[in-house]
C-alpha cells in the first residue's frame, strides 16, 4: 500500500440515482483506511472554485437511498480548457489532496483523464443512467432507470389495450439504446428502436397494423432518444398505417428517485474498491464491473472506446415480441 493520506471526491455531468452510494463508500472506506476525504462541491467548477469540503462519517449518513447527488452537479465549460485543467490540478496540489474520485459518465471520465495527465491520481466510477461506459458490465442508475421505465410502460399498458391504442416511449440514453433495449425486453415492448440498429418506419408501421387486424388490442414501440423523436416517429406511424400512435416522453424522471438495491449495491463496491486501488498506487484507471467480477482499465482507453451494443439481446427481444 502506498501512503495515501487525503482525497477528494465529486460528482460530474448528469445525476444518476446511486451516486449519493457511491459518494457514502468513498467517503467511509477512505475513513475507515485513516484517510482524510474531501467532496468537491459542484462537480470540476467546484474544483476551479476551490470549493472543496471536509467529509465525516455523518456527512454520508442517510444518503444510501437518496436519488441525485450531495455534492451536486454542474456543467463547466472552463474545465474544458487546457488551462482550466492546470488550473483543477494545481486546486488539488495546493490542498494536499493525494488522489480524486470522479463519479460519472463519458464527459466526467474525460476530465479525469486530463487530470491524470497533469499527474493527479486519478480514478473514475461509471455514475450515468445511459450505461454507455465501456470496459463495465453496468453503471451506477443503469438499473434503476431500466425500472423506472419497465413500470411506466406496464402502466401504459393498461390504458392503452382499454383504448385498443399503439403508445410511442421515448426514453433517455443518448446515443447507447441500453435502456430502451433491457427496458423494451423486460417490459415486452412490440417494438424497440435504437441507434445502433438501422430501422424502417415502413416496416414497423406495417407490423403494427398487421398486429392490430390478427387481434392484437395495443402495441408499445420504445424509442431512445439517440434513434430519433418520439413525436416523429409516432407521426410517421400514423402517416403510413393512420393507426394514432400517443407519444410519452419520460424525460428526466428517469434520473430521479430512490436507486433499486442493484444500483446500491454496485455503487457501494464500486466506491471502496476506488479507494483501495488508490491506496495500492493505481492512477488514470476506470473502475467497473464484468461478470460479477471488479476490474480497473485505463481511462485513457475507457474514452476512446465505444461500448458495443448486445445485438444478442436485441434479436431475443425481436423474436419475443411476435
Amino acid at each position: 500500500m502506498t501512503a495515501v493520506k487525503s482525497i477528494a471526491v465529486l460528482t460530474s455531468g448528469g445525476d444518476s440515482q446511486g451516486m449519493n452510494a457511491a459518494v457514502r463508500s468513498v467517503v467511509r472506506s477512505a475513513l475507515f483506511h485513516g484517510i482524510e476525504v474531501y467532496g468537491v462541491q459542484r462537480g470540476y467548477q467546484g474544483l476551479l472554485n476551490n470549493d472543496l469540503r471536509p467529509m465525516d462519517l455523518r456527512s454520508v449518513g442517510d444518503i444510501i437511498q437518496r436519488g441525485g447527488t450531495i455534492l451536486q452537479t454542474a456543467r463547466c465549460k472552463e474545465f474544458v480548457t487546457p488551462e482550466g485543467q492546470q488550473k483543477g490540478a494545481d486546486v488539488l496540489r495546493e490542498r494536499g489532496i493525494d488522489g480524486l474520485v470522479v463519479i460519472g459518465g463519458d464527459g466526467s471520465y474525460q476530465g479525469a483523464n486530463k487530470l491524470s495527465k497533469l499527474g493527479i491520481k486519478t480514478m473514475g466510477l461509471p455514475g450515468t443512467i445511459d450505461n454507455d461506459i465501456p470496459f463495465t458490465d453496468y453503471t451506477i442508475g443503469f438499473d434503476t432507470a431500466v425500472s423506472i421505465v419497465v413500470d411506466a410502460i406496464n402502466k401504459l399498458r393498461d390504458t392503452m389495450t382499454s383504448h385498443e391504442r399503439s403508445s410511442v416511449v421515448e426514453v433517455m440514453g443518448r446515443y447507447c439504446g441500453d435502456i430502451a433495449l433491457y427496458a423494451g425486453l423486460a417490459s415486452g415492448a412490440e417494438t424497440i428502436l435504437v441507434p445502433e440498429v438501422a430501422f424502417d418506419l415502413d416496416v414497423v408501421s406495417r407490423r403494427m397494423k398487421e398486429n392490430f387486424q390478427s387481434g392484437k388490442r395495443h402495441s408499445i414501440i420504445i424509442v431512445a432518444e439517440g434513434a430519433g423523436s418520439g413525436e416523429d416517429i409516432a407521426a410517421g406511424i400514423t402517416q403510413r398505417n393512420g393507426i394514432e400512435a400517443r407519444v410519452t416522453v419520460l424525460g428526466h424522471i428517469q434520473r430521479g428517485g430512490c436507486p433499486t438495491h442493484n444500483d446500491r449495491i454496485l455503487a457501494s463496491r464500486l466506491g471502496d474498491f476506488a479507494v483501495r486501488r488508490l491506496m495500492e498506487g493505481d492512477s488514470g484507471k476506470g473502475c467497473g464491473i464484468i461478470n460479477g467480477e471488479l476490474v480497473v482499465t485505463d481511462i485513457d482507453l475507457v474514452v476512446n472506446t465505444k461500448k458495443p451494443f448486445n445485438m444478442e439481446m436485441y434479436n431475443l427481444a425481436s423474436r419475443l415480441s411476435q
